[in-house]
């Protein structure tokens, strides 16, 4: 099915040196107001998708291209209950393959926790708004601290799971939860994980010291206006989530840690791989006349580090009929990720 490009111009084209079409000028650097009409963004950029059965937030499945090596090494850890440690150049398609798995196996939403130099294993547990709490029992009290409304405040209303604290909440079908860049986390993060891979399991001590009588309390999930009853603060899965954990390889991980997990290495796609990423995002007739597109990414690809989203690009502009002759239009789009242009 041909995928058309709303980037092609079919009125009159402006006299320039790199001849595209009105389409294309949205923004003209003459200091003029004007109102363009925006067009459709490409589709991997698209926004406004709504939540489906599949889990995968998208109307019609997303394309994901792996080779049966790389099938076979997923499937080895779905059926060991062990993470995937999946490891790659950027743009080899790590994060989208939670995404897949999820889509494949008809699972929830993916549930995502994305790791920076300040995570910790408690923000993706849960979170305890004790400063809410605190307001919330003073605003109960008059100005003489009688008071006005003698009930407690629900403790269940202040704390929210995070994304592996919602993971491991038993369900009948597992959920699956996307580690994005642990290599960027402290380091120690990936120990801190180990206990709670190996048990399935954590405590919220705030919930643990309440009496029995209070059990269960209904806290919230990363999951919008959903609550999951715990007893005694205890949060233990019935089947252990598809977890995905990806790494750029910025640092090695603990021999620990990485005999827990199953290791997936995705390679950079080769020029057949590529173009049939491209035909799955843009449709085949995509292919046609890109053949310089293609030869200069791989090109510059083997001089430094290029991302398989940036040929999307560079070939969504050439089908709108942009020309990408221009030195500083092809640089800005396959530039290197090492800065470097």
């Amino acid at each position: 099915m041909t995928t058309p490009n709303p980037l092609a111009g079919t009125g009159p084209r402006l006299s320039s040196s790199h001849g595209e079409g009105d389409a294309w000028w949205l923004f003209r650097g003459d200091g003029e107001r004007r109102e363009v009409p925006f067009p459709a963004a490409p589709p991997w950029r698209r926004f406004d998708r709504t939540e489906t059965a599949t889990g995968d937030g998208a109307p019609f499945p997303r394309p994901y291209l792996i080779g049966p090596d790389e099938v076979q090494v997923v499937n080895a850890a779905l059926h060991l209950r062990r993470p995937l440690l999946v490891t790659g150049q950027p743009g080899t398609g790590k994060s989208s393959l939670a995404h897949a798995i999820a889509h494949e196996m008809t699972l929830d939403r993916v549930l995502h926790w994305p790791v920076n130099s300040r995570s910790t294993l408690q923000d993706a547990l849960y979170h305890y708004d004790a400063v809410g709490r605190l307001r919330e029992a003073s605003l109960r009290r008059d100005v003489d601290g009688h008071d006005v409304d003698s009930t407690e405040p629900d403790i269940g209303q202040y704390i929210r799971l995070g994304p592996l604290g919602n993971a491991l909440v038993p369900r009948e079908r597992p959920r699956v939860l996307l580690i994005d860049e642990l290599d960027k986390g402290d380091v120690d993060l990936p120990n801190d994980l180990l206990t709670v891979f190996e048990e399935g399991e954590f405590t919220i001590p705030e919930l643990a010291r309440l009496p029995a009588s209070r059990a269960p309390v209904h806290v919230r999930t990363d999951d919008l206006d959903e609550t999951a009853p715990l007893t005694r603060g205890r949060v233990r899965c019935a089947e252990f989530p598809v977890v995905v954990i990806t790494s750029n390889g910025e640092r090695e991980f603990p021999p620990a840690f990485l005999r827990r997990c199953v290791r997936l290495d995705l390679p950079e796609p080769d020029e057949r791989r590529l173009r049939d990423i491209v035909a799955a995002h843009l449709g085949p007739d995509a292919l046609e006349d890109v053949d310089d597109l293609l030869q200069e990414f791989l090109a510059r690809r083997a001089e430094g580090e290029l991302a398989t989203d940036q040929l999307l690009n560079a070939v969504f502009l050439r089908k709108g009929g942009v020309n990408l002759d221009a030195i500083s239009l092809l640089q800005g789009v396959l530039h290197r990720l090492g800065g470097g242009m």
